[in-house]
């Protein structure tokens, strides 16, 4: 049978078809489809490379050793955080992030500290040559360690270096950029990429080798190339942050070895990036107090809880149709409270433009969230500030009742922490020996009560 010379496969998933098609039958993607020379068949009796090694076999579950798998600490105790308590032995993680936002820098300061605690690093650049990445680390301050700089986009070669130097980490950046000889297809493509990370899988496993690889992400926010990228990989993580703000998040969306949805928050300054222990003290630290339309939520990333500032804005429209506009919350979800507090608690808002806003450019997506928006925006309405000292969190229905969220005891802890005295909280959440720390727990089960204690609703 014949050969192809080329196929055409999607970017989005790596689906290969004969022909060009407009639409991809495997993720109904459209104009993702892309040519690139075909990938040679393996010769008669040829095989991959095992994970376990050359001629592996079957392991009884009780005779696995996992010593083998303790983690190793990064030096970095944000970036551990995230990762589950450190790198795991013969792992692959995956870095995202858009372009300046912090990458390089952030896997440079790693790849000294790691270098200094357990042993040497092999830092691979595809964009950068050995002189610019050491000019960044001169004003990062990296000393003396056992770090090696490797300018390659070859991946054979890549592995040749670290068989030579058997180093203790590698970082790869990033995977758009390398490029294996197996293949005549340009380095960035569909056939490039899977080629390259799976040949990087295959080291890391075989050799225990934890490996970190940079990967560049689309106009949308998600990491570029086929999604079987993120199914090889153990641990996905994205780099977020506002470019006008100096804070940076890393969040994990997968990890094989932790949890996921977990967090890290760094402040960009002139010696690098700095990790940032109490993020709530960071985005509360330019709250106004007794400012109206201005609430303190308590939310939850991972296992972290986080203190935040929900300001809302109501003004009286002038234009034909009321805007709603929100940053750093959903806006159907702004919508969705809006009717809630029209229906239940009777307030005109159908032609008052509506403006959300969460301090420091942070990003909520849980519904805990929702009595914050609900106060912060009756608050800017009655133009009377919430009642000082107060924080509050909780999920809102249709029915205008306040449901249960998880993890409250955590919340309020922080609330104290932070110095708050009273948490206005679901119903549900509320158990005896709550005000233990402090702060008093007051539990709320519609909107109308909630408003009564936030801002004394009349």
């Amino acid at each position: 049978m014949r050969v192809p010379k080329t196929v055409f496969a999607c970017t989005n998933c790596g689906a290969q078809s004969p022909k060009w098609l407009g639409r991809c039958p495997d993720c109904g993607a459209w104009n993702t489809f892309a040519e690139e020379a075909a990938t040679p068949p393996l010769p008669a009796g040829g095989a991959r490379p095992s994970l376990g090694g050359p001629g592996s076999k079957a392991r009884l579950y009780a005779d696995v050793d996992m010593q083998q798998a303790e983690r190793i600490s990064t030096g970095i105790g944000e970036f551990d955080r995230v990762l589950g308590g450190g790198l795991v032995p013969g792992s692959l993680v995956l870095l995202g992030g858009e372009p300046g936002i912090g990458k390089s820098t952030l896997l440079l300061q790693a790849a000294a500290e790691f270098a200094q605690r357990t042993g040497p690093v092999l830092y691979c650049s595809g964009e950068e040559s050995e002189h610019q990445v050491k000019g960044r680390g001169e004003r990062l301050g990296v000393g003396d360690a056992p770090l090696y700089l490797l300018a390659e986009t070859c991946t054979e070669r890549i592995l040749d270096e670290v068989q030579r130097l058997k180093p203790a980490l590698l970082i790869v950046d990033s995977i758009q950029t390398v490029y294996s000889t197996k293949l005549t297809s340009a380095p960035g493509t569909v056939g490039q990429i899977r080629e390259a990370a799976t040949q990087l899988l295959f080291a890391a496993k075989g050799q225990n080798l934890p490996t970190v690889l940079v990967g560049h992400v689309t106009k949308d926010g998600g990491l570029a190339g086929p999604k079987v990228l993120e199914h090889v990989v153990d641990t996905v993580l994205y780099f977020e942050g506002e470019r006008h703000h100096t804070h940076r998040v890393i969040r994990a969306v997968k990890n094989r070895f932790g949890a996921v949805s977990e967090l890290g928050v760094f402040e960009m300054t002139g010696s690098g990036l700095q990790a940032v222990p109490n993020p709530s003290a960071l985005f509360l630290a330019e709250r106004q107090l007794g400012a109206p339309g201005s609430a303190v939520l308590c939310c939850m990333e991972g296992s972290r809880p986080i203190l935040l500032e929900m300001q809302a804005l109501v003004s009286s429209s002038v234009y034909g149709s009321a805007r709603r506009m929100t940053n750093g919350v959903d806006q159907q979800r702004l919508a969705l409270l809006l009717a809630v507090l029209e229906k239940r608690a009777g307030l005109n808002l159908a032609g008052e433009d509506v403006f959300v806003n969460v301090a420091g450019g942070f990003t909520v997506d849980e519904r805990a969230a929702d009595l914050g928006i609900v106060a912060a925006v009756v608050s800017s309405v009655r133009n009377r500030p919430v009642r000082a000292g107060t924080a509050v969190f909780g999920e809102v229905g249709l029915a205008g009742e306040v449901r249960a969220t998880g993890q409250a005891l955590l919340r309020v802890r922080e609330a104290a922490q932070m110095g708050f005295t009273r948490c206005v909280v679901p119903a549900g959440n509320v158990t005896p020996g709550d005000g233990a720390s402090g702060c008093e727990v007051v539990g709320v089960r519609t909107v109308e009560e909630t408003l009564d204690e936030v801002i004394g609703w009349d």
